[in-house]
């Protein structure tokens, strides 16, 4: 029999749909979902499928999880052959004064024997074995999750190392804008046609792009290490090399993702998958417990050839065997086994929790992607209009300030506003590529041919 008591999975604490899920597509069209859109077809610049196959290989988290796995499964064998008899050959041989007759009594025996084997009639075993399949199995949904985000992290350190390839073209490009315009500057000073403040400001403004510059490679290189970090490896020279004529526009788009509901998450998330099987070990140790309130019945058994000479040991007559069947129950244990169902049913109600947090983590996840896409869209679109109209402010304040129109305030607040907007423009497109990203990984994407939990345990129990 079995004392684990039956599982019920618990009820999703979230609301039954997204606030901002987009609408359904009216000309019949659907999307793959994200749980069954393998991260190659979802990421198709080879570039990045070459760094995402690098990390899957070298990355030492990752292998760490699949190691990990190997520890549980190995684990989970260790308590199911608790189930069996173990079974020994043995040899003895005794010889012991007679103090009757005078003399010395001899005795040999050779046989099998099997010690204190404990024959599982309330459970305890099976539960611990139960126990011990779910945590293997909780492994490695970790493993898996680990993996989801292993490839997220490392798409959005590419396209973070290529923003910032296009933010350093920027701060360079103006700088040698700038550098010219303080020549040009220092020559109508020197020639009396502008003032010295003017001068100044130029070479203020230039100093700031400067400055611009330099933290942009300092942060350019600590991203390309973190990258490094999650490569295993260094970045590919040929891949370095590539990046300084790369754009976020040149980059392609990433597929269109349907939200689902949140239900779906349940069985699509590797991390909330984790959670369940977290819980439902913490379940089958209630049925260890509460079985250690039971007679623990064992049985010790031998069998064999027993003689007092050597060369009798196998003749006919020889052959013996025993049985000694044990039956413990506890009667006074000043509490342990109370306590020890207790610490199971508290660490059952941990489990629950950990497993509604991690539905609830994951729906905030979801909302948060699907809350920013139509914001993030109308954010870039402004400012490319903007860039538009501040690259032509720019034209004229610089035309206005040849002709003594205008001054040269004028030119430096365009110079500005343009360099901070161009800047601007591709950190948003940053985000919209990175919102993409956190709306395929919190959907379940990124797992490299999933196995089906069924088929996991079978091949632990095999």
């Amino acid at each position: 029999c079995s004392f684990i008591p039956t599982y019920e999975r618990p009820a999703a604490p979230v609301p039954a749909a997204y606030r901002s899920a987009p609408a359904p597509q009216g000309d019949g069209a659907v999307a793959q979902a994200a749980a069954a859109l393998p991260w190659q077809e979802y990421f198709t610049d080879p570039r990045l499928q070459q760094l995402i196959g690098l990390a899957l290989t070298n990355n030492r988290d990752l292998q760490v999880a699949v190691l990990n796995i190997e520890q549980a499964r190995a684990q989970y064998r260790i308590t199911r052959a608790d189930q069996f008899p173990s079974i020994s050959a043995g040899a003895s041989a005794t010889r012991s004064p007679d103090t009757v007759n005078g003399g010395y009594n001899n005795s040999y025996s050779v046989g099998f024997l099997t010690s204190a084997w404990e024959l599982d009639f309330f459970g305890r075993i099976g539960s611990l074995k139960e126990q011990a399949l779910a945590q293997y199995l909780s492994t490695e949904e970790g493993m898996r999750a680990t993996q989801v985000s292993l490839v997220s992290a490392v798409a959005s350190g590419w396209y973070t190392l290529v923003a910032d390839a296009e933010l350093l073209a920027i701060s360079r490009r103006t700088l040698e804008t700038r550098e010219a315009s303080v020549n040009l500057t220092k020559l109508r000073f020197d020639a009396g046609a502008t003032s010295e403040l003017d001068y100044r400001q130029a070479v203020s403004l230039t100093e700031a792009a400067r400055a611009t510059l330099a933290q942009q490679q300092r942060q350019r290189a600590l991203d390309e290490n973190a990258l490094a970090l999650l490569l295993g490896q260094p970045l590919p020279e040929d891949l370095r090399a590539s990046l300084a004529d790369m754009r976020l526009q040149q980059v392609p788009a990433l597929a269109p993702l349907p939200a689902g509901l949140p239900s779906d998450l349940l069985i699509q998330r590797p991390d909330i998958r984790q959670a369940e099987q977290t819980l439902i070990a913490a379940n089958a140790n209630i049925g260890a417990a509460r079985a250690n309130f039971f007679p623990r019945i064992a049985l010790t058994a031998q069998v064999g050839t027993v003689s007092n000479e050597l060369s009798g040991l196998f003749k006919s007559g020889s052959w013996a065997f025993s049985l000694a069947p044990s039956a413990l129950l506890p009667v006074f244990d000043a509490d342990r086994n109370s306590a020890n169902l207790d610490a199971a049913q508290v660490g059952r109600q941990i489990a629950v929790a950990q497993y509604e947090k991690a539905i609830q983590t994951a729906f905030r996840e979801v909302s948060d992607a699907l809350d920013s896409q139509a914001t993030l869209q109308e954010q870039g679109r402004a400012q490319l209009a903007q860039l538009e109209a501040e690259t032509v402010r720019l034209k004229l304040s610089d035309l206005r300030y040849s002709n003594g129109v205008s001054s040269y305030l004028d030119l430096l607040d365009a110079q500005r506003t343009l360099f901070a907007l161009e800047q601007s423009v591709v950190q948003v497109r940053l985000a919209q590529l990175q919102n993409q990203l956190l709306l395929y990984k919190a959907l379940g994407g990124g797992v490299t041919s999933p196995t089906p939990l069924a088929n996991t345990a079978a091949t632990a129990q095999r």
